[in-house]
């Protein structure tokens, strides 16, 4: 991941710090809880591979998709600062996980200013993200929906080294995406199959191929961060 252009380098310091920080890697198969909504856990992860799902599930047992922690992306901060978990970290491929004691976080902000920017980096991203997309499902047709989702997802796995030329490789289903931009799932496929004859996009199986770039994104409105070189921990 240091050797990613997307990713920032870490000053001498704060690496050997993160080094200390961390006490091992753990794989967790597909399908597999990694941080259950109102449950606490001694540890918090950075994701090294694979494809993850933050949701929340309301009461009627629907599922509302928050969104899809990817390469570098912190799980379990929110676990630090509140008693439990307000959502589920599910893992939808195999996964890798860095990971870190939760306890070790406050020694972060005491000796590392820039870490602790980087913390505070991550979490307003993870903020603007769940904006970005609550404005899209509050305010944009179907079709404009799944545009931005499909873009947003693919820009966000470019920056991580998680696709190749203009095909990204994705466990995620018409229902993931339905859960995510708040469509019923017939409504998402039929949704689908008109976006796809457009010719813009192409989804077969687990690939997912933009064939226009520029129109998914004139359609969707989305708009690239201006800052090209992000942190992780």
């Amino acid at each position: 991941m240091r050797l990613l252009e997307s990713f920032r380098a870490f000053e001498p310091d704060e690496l050997s710090f993160v080094e200390g920080f961390k006490v091992g890697e753990l794989s967790v198969q597909a399908g597999s809880s990694i941080f259950l909504e109102g449950h606490n856990s001694p540890h918090l992860y950075t994701v090294l591979d694979g494809w993850t799902m933050r949701y929340k599930t309301l009461e009627n047992g629907k599922r509302q998709v928050l969104n899809f922690p990817l390469r570098g992306d912190l799980l379990g901060l929110q676990n630090v600062l509140f008693d439990t978990m307000l959502h589920s970290v599910e893992a939808l491929t195999e996964v890798r996980l860095c990971v870190f004691q939760r306890e070790g976080i406050w020694k972060l902000f005491e000796k590392h200013a820039g870490l602790a920017y980087d913390l505070t980096w991550m979490a307003a991203r993870e903020e603007s993200i769940l904006a970005e997309t609550l404005a899209a499902v509050g305010q944009m047709p179907a079709r404009e929906r799944l545009a931005f989702a499909i873009i947003h997802l693919f820009d966000r796995a470019r920056r991580a080294g998680m696709t190749k030329g203009k095909t990204m490789l994705t466990p995620l289903t018409q229902e993931h995406l339905a859960d995510a931009m708040g469509l019923s799932l017939v409504h998402a496929n039929k949704t689908l199959q008109k976006l796809k004859a457009t010719g813009w996009v192409a989804w077969k199986g687990q690939e997912i191929t933009l064939l226009d770039e520029r129109k998914l994104l004139e359609l969707s409105g989305y708009e690239r961060p201006s800052n090209n070189r992000r942190p992780f921990i």
